[in-house]
């Protein structure tokens, strides 16, 4: 590929497995990819290697344009502002317009499945950049992320130590996906020679139940592990008695809504189209992490 690419975000953990995946693929010389960044320290050992790095930062919109000269096709990888109404997507629309304005080829994002009709608080974020990159006219391509596997740490150790796993997502299914899975899938796209716009929706092979994660975890670790079903209220009293953050109470609480509503129910063969690879099963992922699960 004689195209530059630049990844935002490349010293995050899913933008540093995107990056050590396009430098891996051969298809592209070190030098003719842009390593972004709000820290780029945490990119030496990029820059070392002969990666250009770049210091990025959505909230000096002013100062994007340059930082996205010379770059043929941009990932903008979603930043991790949720604590404040209108700042995410208020980085990402700066972040989209300058990537248009210094002459992207192409745009590509990280979103989120079916932005356009969820029940997570923070899916007009992503709605409204999709919109954003559409009305720029630049070819792109969108990756709706699933919710990663890596995600299930924030539950289930504490639940397999009690026993119990308070939800109230009800019957609702979920297909998990490995980070791994989903930065291979991006750096795939984002090598790719196809002049068409794209939306992938990035998920694992099966959906599942919360009753089904519990039964899995339960024999990945020998411990068991019982759900309870509450209701959003009772789980968003026991966040806070948990110590969460008020600000944080609703996200988290909108996710579980989400999946009993069945709005993340799919599973896409995207992740295979893109990588030629099936992703790692749940079971898998929880063998591995088995010991981790219950540190």
């Amino acid at each position: 590929m004689s195209e530059t690419v630049l990844i935002t975000g490349a010293s995050g953990q899913l933008g540093r497995i995107v990056l050590d995946r396009v430098l891996a693929s051969g298809k592209v010389a070190p030098a003719s990819v842009i390593a972004a960044s709000r820290d780029i320290s945490k990119l030496a050992d990029y820059a070392a290697r002969g990666v250009a790095v770049r210091e990025v930062d959505f909230d000096d919109a002013a100062a994007l344009p340059a930082a996205f000269a010379g770059a043929d096709r941009v990932l903008i990888i979603s930043t991790d502002a949720v604590g404040e109404p209108g700042k995410r997507l208020a980085q990402h629309v700066a972040a989209v317009e300058a990537a248009a304005s210094a002459g992207a080829k192409r745009i590509l994002y990280t979103s989120m499945p079916q932005p356009d009709d969820s029940a997570v608080t923070f899916a007009g974020d992503h709605l409204g950049t999709e919109n954003a990159i559409k009305a720029t006219g630049v070819p792109y391509t969108i990756f709706r992320n699933g919710w990663y596997m890596e995600n299930l740490f924030m539950a289930l150790p504490h639940a397999l130590q009690a026993g119990q796993w308070y939800s109230s997502a009800g019957d609702g299914r979920i297909a998990h996906v490995a980070r791994q899975d989903v930065g291979a899938a991006i750096a795939a796209g984002l090598l790719a020679t196809d002049e068409k716009s794209r939306i992938y929706t990035l998920t694992g092979a099966v959906a599942y139940t919360t009753e089904e994660i519990a039964a899995a975890a339960s024999r990945a670790t020998g411990r068991p592990l019982r759900v309870f079903h509450v209701t959003d209220d009772q789980l968003a009293g026991g966040l806070k008695a948990a110590g969460l953050p008020d600000f944080m109470v609703p996200t988290v609480v909108s996710f579980d809504t989400n999946t009993r509503e069945g709005k993340i129910a799919m599973a896409t063969g995207d992740v295979e189209e893109l990588t030629g690879k099936m992703p790692l099963a749940l079971d898998a992922f929880l063998a591995e992490n088995a010991k981790a699960l219950l540190a």
